[in-house]
C-alpha cells in the first residue's frame, strides 16, 4: 500500500517550517509527552487515521506509556489505568474532535471547568494545540491515504 501522494508537509517546506514551531510550542507547555501522546492517539483513533494511530502508539511507548494503557485508550472511561487529569485530556480529545456530534456548546462549560481543575492555562494551550494538530494531520493523511508505518523521510 501506498498514499496516493507525497505528504503535502514535505512538498511545500514552508509548512513543514510552521509545523515544527507548533510543535516546539506544544511540547514546552508543561504537560507530559504521554499525555500529549495520548491525546494524539484518541484523535486519530477517532478520525481512523491509521498512519497517525500507528505513529501515536509508538511515540506514546517512547513516552513511557504501557501496553496495558496503550490498548485502553479507546476505552478509557471503563479501564482503571488513567488518572483523572488524564481522563479530563481525554474527554477535551473526544469533544474536540467530534465537533459535529454536538448540538449546541461544543466544548460544555462542565468539561472546560473538569480540564481547567487539572490543568493551567500554559498547560491547556498545549493539550488543545495537541488535539489540532492531530486533526490536521489525520485529514491530510486519510485524504492521501497515508499508510501505517510510512515514513516522510
Amino acid at each position: 500500500m501506498s498514499a496516493r501522494m507525497k505528504n503535502p508537509a514535505m512538498v511545500l517546506p514552508d509548512a513543514m517550517k510552521g509545523i515544527q514551531a507548533i510543535y516546539k510550542a506544544m511540547y514546552s507547555g508543561g504537560v507530559s509527552q504521554e499525555i500529549l501522546e495520548l491525546v494524539h492517539l484518541r484523535a486519530s483513533q477517532i478520525n481512523g487515521c491509521s498512519a497517525c494511530v500507528f505513529a501515536g502508539v509508538t511515540s506514546a511507548k517512547k513516552a513511557g506509556a504501557t501496553d496495558e494503557r496503550l490498548h485502553a485508550v479507546a476505552a478509557w472511561r471503563e479501564a482503571p489505568f488513567f488518572s483523572d487529569a488524564e481522563r479530563a485530556a481525554l474527554a477535551l480529545t473526544e469533544a474536540s474532535t467530534r465537533l459535529a456530534d454536538h448540538s449546541g456548546q461544543a466544548i460544555p462549560d462542565a468539561l472546560w471547568d473538569e480540564v481547567a481543575d487539572h490543568f493551567d492555562e500554559r498547560q491547556l494551550s498545549a493539550i488543545i494545540l495537541m488535539i489540532s494538530i492531530t486533526n490536521f494531520f489525520n485529514r491530510i493523511n486519510t485524504t492521501i491515504e497515508e499508510p501505517a508505518g510510512a515514513s516522510w523521510g
